[in-house]
């Protein structure tokens, strides 16, 4: 269960705001299913018009990265996803994740995309979440990123209709994604059957991972999980 987030010292110079601290099941990406603490930091300058994280956009609480460390410490377990939002919106993002990586924890951070990832702790794995046309904010990319994934790295892309997969194949096989890290499909939750984004991997024998959400399979969009 998500916990009510206490007020940071007002001056703490290392001062995040955050949505909420929960813990779940990891619902997408290479740790799937995994036992995971979810940090979702507060704000985010995009707004893809599927976003099931719109209470993330405003409102939140000051923690200070010490405070952060000790309830993530509290639930116990070894992953931890800083997500958002776009986490990356807030510059004492990066620290945070160093501090979780300096204390053991095996740390990913979902990012949009749309902002630079290259001062980002290379022990993370860094989940790119490529912005397809039916986003509605594929201006927003920073193709300068993929430059700079590694194998340790993720790319999703969120598939909205048959336009958005054959936008989505192109990019793949235009910046030879799957040589650089792994690469996931998604079905946009109620645009696409997931069966129809699945014939279609399989048709194209297109070497990426077919995911679904798990925690939407389970909770719906029940916020907190």
């Amino acid at each position: 269960m998500n916990v009510a987030l206490p007020e940071a010292a007002p001056l703490s110079p290392d001062r995040l705001r955050l949505t909420e601290i929960f813990l779940s099941l990891q619902g997408e990406s290479r740790s799937i299913g995994w036992p995971t603490v979810f940090v979702r930091l507060t704000g985010c300058p995009l707004r893809c018009q599927y976003c099931d994280t719109a209470y993330a956009f405003h409102g939140g609480q000051w923690w200070d990265v010490d405070g952060i460390l000790a309830e993530v410490a509290r639930h116990g377990a070894r992953h931890v996803c800083v997500t958002g939002g776009e986490p990356l919106a807030q510059k004492r993002c990066i620290g945070l994740l160093e501090r979780l990586c300096d204390a053991g924890y095996e740390v990913s951070l979902e990012t949009s995309g749309a902002l630079d990832i290259g001062e980002v702790d290379p022990r993370v794995s860094r989940v790119l979440d490529i912005k397809t046309p039916g986003s509605a904010e594929v201006a927003r990319n920073l193709w300068s990123n993929i430059a700079l994934l590694t194998p340790h790295d993720q790319v999703k892309f969120v598939i909205c209709s048959r336009e958005d997969y054959d936008w989505a194949r192109g990019i793949v096989e235009e910046h030879r994604l799957t040589d650089r890290c792994d690469v996931m499909f998604s079905p946009s939750f109620s645009q696409i059957r997931p069966r129809e984004l699945a014939d279609w991997i399989i048709a194209d024998h297109l070497p990426v991972r077919f995911q679904l959400q798990l925690h939407k399979i389970l909770w719906d969009d029940e916020p907190g999980r």
